[in-house]
């Protein structure tokens, strides 16, 4: 037998094998579901310096980015002027992302801002077959004050913004592994400050919550039009 693969047991020797790894798997899950209520208990810090954004609609400011809903995860996909594709890694995160109605049913927007032109991060956008909405920071400083362009080097990162109206907020990022296991729609409202929003986390009291389960919809059978209030108990 080939030596690298897992060793032959019998059903019960592996049924008592993967008892002990399931312990081991609640405990992480637990741990998980800790993590990110302290997520949502993090401070967040006023963004006060004015952004804008080349964008098939012209330039946008920061708040814009949001298109009407209180949450904004942000991909600084790392896309340098000139680089002529992007990266392989950041590439592979958006290849990965979940379909984005479940996030916006749960007042989340997604987006990728990159340092490119406009125009260059469309055409590889179109190549890769993305629907994304990507944003050029071209000429601005919003990559480095961020920490997404440093010494002229694009870095993986991920930042988490709130709205208040038109006050914006960074509330989370995450960069290097940190985005690994991004992929389904709770991974990434793990990272938000309202969270899932669901009766079972533990969140701060007046947070947006409503039962599991009922506010699942196929991504085409999602309401349309308005989005939610952030203040709204519920979805």
């Amino acid at each position: 037998m080939n030596n690298t693969m897992p060793m032959i047991v019998s059903r019960t020797e592996w049924e008592i094998e993967r008892q002990a790894l399931l312990v081991r798997e609640k405990a992480h899950t637990r741990a998980q579901d800790a993590l990110a209520a302290a997520r949502r208990r993090l401070p967040m810090v006023e963004i006060g310096k004015t952004y804008f954004f080349d964008s098939p609609r012209g330039k946008l400011g920061l708040v814009d980015l949001f298109e009407g809903r209180s949450q904004l995860l942000s991909c600084h996909f790392m896309f340098a002027p000139g680089q002529g594709a992007g990266c392989e890694g950041c590439s592979m995160s958006i290849d990965s992302l979940c379909h984005t109605a479940h996030l916006n049913a749960r007042d989340v927007t997604v987006c990728a801002v990159s340092r490119a032109p406009l125009d260059e991060l469309l055409v590889y956008r179109t190549r890769m077959g993305w629907s994304i909405n990507w944003y050029s920071s071209f000429g601005s400083d919003f990559n480095p004050d961020f920490g997404a362009t440093r010494d002229g080097e694009e870095k993986s990162l991920w930042s988490v913004f709130l709205r208040d109206g038109n006050r914006v907020f960074l509330t989370y990022n995450s960069r290097n592994r940190g985005d690994e296991m991004l992929g389904s729609p709770w991974s990434y409202l793990d990272l938000t400050p309202y969270g899932r929003q669901e009766t079972w986390e533990d969140s701060p009291g007046g947070y947006p919550q409503s039962p599991p389960y009922e506010w699942w919809r196929r991504h085409d059978e999602y309401e349309t039009g308005t989005p939610r209030s952030c203040c709204g108990s519920g979805s």
